[in-house]
């Protein structure tokens, strides 16, 4: 059975061109794998369903959180032959044609409608389909508020393929009362043994995700959680908040964890799976048996000390298990890879992708073999990521990286990544800096086809290149503004030692002065000095002035301008010219700067004998001189 399935699987992916395994053997059994009845469910012919008419009383739209956690749908969506003719009119052609998946009890309803059909329209529908009536749908998922009953599809911005979630209501209500409920925060105070949690969650969460979400805080699985104080509501974990009737503003809740003995525990894996409906179906062993399954040794070996020994570890054993079309894992501690992605120019950035491998889930070797192995994803990951891997198999190397990424991102990214379940595993954790903050972009976990891998990375690549023209181009602007400043320091700074230069010369220029001043002052000292030592020399010289009158020679000299007044002396007849000089040198007036001139005749005596008496000089008994400077 098992080759003839291999056979059937080869010739439904040679038809139908769908290389991915996984979304291969989804429709295959869908189809029990009937060849024929799946090549039709992957290529259906275009139809129109008519609906009886019904009243269109109540519409109950349910509001999605916008989460930046990436969590694809399980079951792959089909895949269109594009060589289809078609035979629609210019108004519905394939482009203007909505793509939907619709999950109802337990099954996806593959729902396509024109862009211009009505919300109202497609509860129609889905009445014909589910058939749940229109006043009892519950529908989440559609576009919150913007869902009005007139409102057309092709406004709501539905991607590609969107899934929708639909339910049956408890009971009836108006539409008012519905938005109002959707709209508001419910605050859930959840009581575990010592500890109590404050939760605030919108009316559009579901109780599973609740269960899920306190999972993560106490490490109890949702199946073995024991809770009290829930209202009885029929299906409550796919129930919303908003439809379960909590009390307002808090709800008192009590969790407890159901203590399970099982003789093979120790073989049980350490997650459980929370949500039946969204994990893959297919025939494991079948799933398994197409990948290569000889594992020789684990990625990482166990107790890893050195963080970047482990990183190059699991590079090394992943490229020789997988082969070399792999991606190119950085080698080196998680701190290097963020710095080398994230902590450079806005221009030379990159994105993170932290890959994180799990040897217990059944997902892995699909994972790596498939979706990493897939050329376009190789080619966007080399292009645009640091891709950093690690593996979490074994709880040391598990802690080991959650404390990386505590150290490194937060407390919040260690919990969003201590949160994700093992048979989510492998994922690909997008990092980016965001306003100068490197955080979690978001989880692309590992049930996801190639289209929807290479989705989630485009998605964060546009996000990425968006604030990363933005970053750089504040740096540029303060860039230029360092530049503008730095030239006006740089011309601030060459002023100021210009003025530093010119009251140095001025201060040199002063020192200057002041010592040629002192230096004149000096001379002009010592000069007084000296003419202070020939005055009194000279004056030493003089003989005495004789006393009143007798035989004595009267000598008046006058001085030369401006000076207006006269010098008078006596001497005796006898005295010689050398005491009338010594006379005038004593008054200040030596004979080397001065000349004596006699009235009449005019000579100067200073040319005469010095030895010659007054009386032969004729300057007896009285005589008038001159002096002038020479």
């Amino acid at each position: 059975m098992a080759e003839n399935r291999e056979e059937i699987l080869a010739n439904f992916q040679g038809i139908t061109a769908i290389e991915d395994v996984a979304e291969a053997i989804y429709h295959l059994d869908e189809a029990n794998w009937d060849l024929l009845a799946a090549i039709n469910r992957v290529m259906p012919q275009d139809g129109n369903s008519s609906a009886p008419p019904t009243e269109d009383t109540h519409d109950v739209e349910m509001i999605d959180d916008d989460i930046s956690v990436i969590t694809p749908k399980t079951h792959p969506p089909d895949r269109v032959d594009r060589n289809q003719a078609s035979t629609s009119s210019p108004r519905n052609k394939s482009s203007d044609m909505i793509e939907l998946q619709v999950h109802c009890n337990n099954k996806i309803h593959e729902i396509k409608m024109s862009g211009v059909a009505t919300v109202s329209d497609l509860k129609k529908r889905l009445q014909s389909v589910c058939g749940i009536p229109v006043c009892r749908q519950q529908l989440s998922g559609l576009g919150g508020s913007r869902a009005t009953a007139s409102a057309q599809l092709a406004s709501l911005g539905l991607r590609h393929n969107a899934v929708l979630r639909l339910k049956a209501a408890d009971h009836l209500m108006v539409d008012d009362e519905v938005a109002e409920r959707l709209t508001t925060t419910y605050v859930l105070h959840v009581k575990h043994d010592d500890k109590e949690y404050t939760l605030k969650y919108p009316g559009t969460k579901t109780v599973q995700e609740v269960k899920n979400d306190i999972y993560s805080l106490t490490d109890i699985p949702a199946r073995h959680q024991q809770w009290t104080g829930w209202p009885p509501v029929t299906g409550l974990d796919d129930t919303v908040l908003a439809m379960v009737g909590l009390d307002l503003p808090q709800h008192e809740l009590t969790v407890e964890s159901i203590i399970v003995e099982s003789s093979d525990s120790d073989n049980s894996s350490v997650e459980e799976i929370e949500d039946s409906h969204d994990v893959f179906t297919g025939d494991d062993d079948m799933f398994v048996d197409l990948v290569r399954t000889d594992r020789l040794q684990p990625l990482m070996s166990e107790h890893v000390e050195d963080e970047a020994l482990g990183c190059i570890e699991f590079a090394a054993r992943f490229r020789s298990r997988y082969g070399p079309n792999t991606p190119n894992f950085f080698e080196g501690t998680l701190q290097d890879a963020i710095k080398e992605a994230c902590m450079k120019p806005a221009k030379e950035r990159k994105l993170l992708g932290l890959y994180l491998h799990h040897e217990q889930s059944v997902l892995s070797n699909v994972f790596c073999a498939q979706l990493l192995g897939c050329e376009a994803v190789l080619q966007t990951l080399a292009t645009n990521f640091i891709v950093y891997g690690w593996d979490l198999t074994h709880p040391d190397n598990n802690n080991m990286l959650l404390t990386s990424v505590a150290n490194a991102l937060g407390p919040v990214a260690s919990m969003t990544i201590r949160s994700i379940p093992t048979d989510r595993l492998p994922a690909l954790v997008i990092i980016m800096r965001v306003r100068s903050n490197t955080e979690i972009y978001s989880v692309i976990n590992g049930n996801v086809g190639v289209s929807e891998l290479l989705g989630g990375l485009m998605e964060a690549l546009e996000r990425f290149a968006s604030q990363r023209d933005e970053d750089a181009r504040v740096e540029r602007e303060r860039d230029a503004r360092q530049r503008v400043k730095l030239e006006q320091d740089e011309a601030y700074q060459r002023s100021l030692e210009a003025d530093r230069a010119k009251e140095e010369f001025k201060k040199q220029q002063e020192l200057e002065r002041n010592q040629e001043l002192e230096r004149a002052e000096s001379e002009r000292q010592l000069e007084e000095a000296r003419k202070e030592a020939l005055k009194a020399s000279a004056a030493a010289r003089v003989p005495l002035e004789p006393e009143g009158g007798g035989d004595v020679a009267r000598i008046r000299v006058r001085l030369p301008p401006p000076h207006e007044n006269c010098l008078e002396r006596r001497f005796h007849p006898h005295d010689t010219l050398a005491a009338l000089l010594d006379f005038l040198a004593s008054k200040g007036y030596p004979q080397e700067n001065y000349k004596v001139i006699s009235s009449w005749p005019r000579r100067d005596l200073t040319t005469e004998s010095h030895s010659s008496t007054l009386k032969a000089l004729k300057l007896y008994p009285q005589e008038t001189v001159m002096l002038e400077e020479r």
